[in-house]
């Protein structure tokens, strides 16, 4: 993975910027706007008075949406940035770093 330096974010430690190819960019800004779409039917739904099993089917799907944007994501993480640490010597940061996110996911 190529990695450039660090962008500072209020409040947290500093992470790199990680390259990513042009179509798994573009897939992934498809996937969210498809996801903001969801969201704003759902707001519609609400402001509409639509029935409340109608907008809970709908959250389920975003909720499942959102799911599978985490997972690829996590996987382009695992094959990208832990791979490339681990060859680097810095492993073991790499994969706690990786199952503390997972575990989030758990919950």
């Amino acid at each position: 993975m190529l990695q450039t330096k660090p962008r500072a974010q209020p409040g947290a430690a500093a992470h790199p910027r990680v390259a990513r190819p042009a179509a798994g960019k573009a897939t992934l800004g498809k996937r969210l706007n498809r996801i903001e779409g969801q969201v704003r039917g759902i707001a519609r739904m609400v402001d509409e008075d639509r029935y409340c099993v109608d907008i809970l089917t709908q959250v389920s799907a975003v909720q499942s949406a959102l799911d599978a944007l985490a997972r690829a994501l996590l996987e382009h993480h695992l094959h990208g940035c832990v791979q490339s640490a681990v060859r680097s010597g810095d492993g073991d940061h790499a994969i706690a770093e990786a199952l503390a996110v997972i575990r989030k996911f758990g919950r």
